[in-house]
């Protein structure tokens, strides 16, 4: 904690870089650029990916042993910035609102930690900086471009997501599901259109529209298991071009989130049957498009327990939390976590000055207490650096 805090003006300089000059998606070359000149005096191995801008930084240790994988993810979201910062977006309608730039300023700086304790290390770090994890599939990218490639399978991988709602420099995981997968819906109900004065002349699909995205609700009480949740939410409702007219279609947007892959199956079929049943009950015929997005999140138990206990050395207990339930967000670390054992753990970011509400992660005005980012970088630093002992010494 004392070389991460040593750290700490310059682990918010960068964050500080990357939030005035947010990127979207897999092309991130302004990001990618920045993040290689901070590493540039570091004894680690560089290289760009292909396929997206991510890069990979491999730091060999003093002796043999297992190969670590830290993530920090670099991409912004698509939205504007109302938080009043001096270093906001300036770039219209972009934010950093999620926290990559911490996950990155973070990695970066448990990067020079390391290679200053390089001599310590048994074994091998890899450090991921990915592009693309707002719905680009940028883990999976990263993976189908060669990530192992470059330095070998890691025997480990470890995350860090920061949260403002969770108090500041607290760890919270649990093992297994941690976060959900996703599925997202286009639904299309198509009727005939007509003069808004004589609806019976005209089938109208608005009608049927609103009594699915009701439906849907009742759906998810009374079908899925309780204790197997699933979260339905219709985001967008398009129809319609003036008031006097009957549109043709009407069309529903949304996302389905699941923490089993029976809930997901159970879910995906059954809003598409409901879709298809309530619009034909009307007249009306529903097109269905279901799009797969992330799978579940799912932390190993044996890692997920190593996390925590590497979190209580370095915070005590009172910092560490086991949370009850996962988080309903999905994450495509969970691509990384299918092939290797790991685990992801959030970090509380939470402002001391929140006045009783706190913006949360894609919120416009979210803004992060940025003490808490020293907590991160000790918490990557020592994950890395005790699982490399620990595996050692048992060999």
């Amino acid at each position: 904690m004392e070389e991460a805090q040593a750290l700490q003006d310059r682990t918010v300089a960068l964050r500080r870089s990357l939030h005035s000059h947010p990127e979207l998606a897999l092309e991130l070359p302004w990001t990618q650029q920045r993040v290689a000149d901070e590493l540039a005096d570091l004894p680690l191995a560089l290289a760009q990916g292909t396929g997206c801008t991510s890069l990979i930084g491999v730091l060999d240790g003093a002796e043999a042993g297992p190969t670590v994988l830290l993530r920090g993810d670099m991409d912004a979201l698509p939205m504007p910035e109302d938080t009043g910062v001096d270093f906001a977006s300036e770039i219209d309608g972009v934010m950093h609102a999620c926290g990559h730039d911490a996950h990155t300023s973070m990695l970066a700086s448990a990067a020079r930690l390391l290679s200053d304790r390089r001599d310590e290390i048994a074994g091998r770090v890899v450090f991921m900086f990915q592009p693309g994890e707002e719905g680009g599939f940028g883990a999976q990218v990263m993976l189908d471009n060669g990530l192992f490639d470059v330095a070998g399978r890691p025997d480990a991988a470890f995350a860090l997501h920061q949260s403002p709602t969770i108090p500041n420099g607290m760890i919270a995981l649990k093992p297994g599901a941690i976060m959900a997968a996703t599925n997202n819906f286009l639904i299309r109900v198509v009727g005939k259109g007509g003069h808004a004065s004589m609806p019976h002349l005209a089938v109208d699909p608005i009608p049927p529209a609103c009594e699915i995205v009701s439906a849907m609700q009742a759906y998810v009480t009374r079908r899925v298991d309780a204790f197997d949740p699933a979260v339905v939410t219709v985001a967008k409702i398009r129809a319609g071009t003036t008031i006097n007219v009957v549109p043709e279609d009407a069309l529903l947007l949304g996302t389905i989130r699941t923490v089993s892959a029976k809930t997901r199956a159970l879910v995906v079929q059954g809003i598409e049957d409901l879709a298809k049943g309530i619009a034909a009950a009307h007249g009306c015929v529903a097109e269905v498009e279901m799009t797969p997005g992330y799978p579940v999140t799912v932390n190993d138990d044996t890692m997920a327990e190593y996390i925590r206990g590497v979190a209580t050395d370095l915070l005590g207990d009172d910092l560490v939390r086991v949370m009850a339930a996962p988080v309903m967000g999905a994450e495509d670390f969970s691509y990384v976590l299918n092939e290797v054992p790991g685990a992801l753990a959030f970090l509380g970011t939470m402002p001391t000055d929140h006045s009783g509400f706190v913006a949360p992660n894609h919120s416009n005005r979210m803004v992060i207490n940025e003490d808490g980012m020293a907590t991160g970088v000790a918490m990557y630093a020592s994950a890395a650096l005790r699982f490399a002992s620990t595996i050692s010494a048992r060999a």
